[in-house]
């Protein structure tokens, strides 16, 4: 039985996005709920909103964007070595 994925018909195509978008799901969701407060916080000042806690909530934006960072590309970094060793014969654990 070959591990290799089947992207000759549509359906396995479409299932082997599916199993790409279940890779790194965590570091993914972490690093996007991060840029949603990034882009609240850097909204604030719109509605009169200059200071949280004595910061200003765009300097805090950018702390959660700098946060988001490593999150994003972590979740990237491990779905490229997942599509590599799947297209190589491997069938590795999906890290979530």
């Amino acid at each position: 039985m070959s591990h290799h994925p089947d992207l000759t018909t549509k359906e396995g195509r479409k299932a082997y996005k599916h199993e790409l978008r279940m890779v790194a799901v965590r570091p993914r969701r972490v690093g996007l709920l991060l840029l949603g407060v990034a882009m609240i916080l850097a909204a604030l000042p719109l509605s009169g909103v200059h200071s949280l806690l004595g910061w200003s909530p765009r300097f805090l934006a950018l702390g959660a964007v700098a946060l988001a960072t490593p999150f994003l590309v972590a979740a990237a970094l491990l779905r490229g070595r997942y599509h590599k060793r799947r297209l190589n014969g491997e069938a590795p654990h999906l890290p979530r």
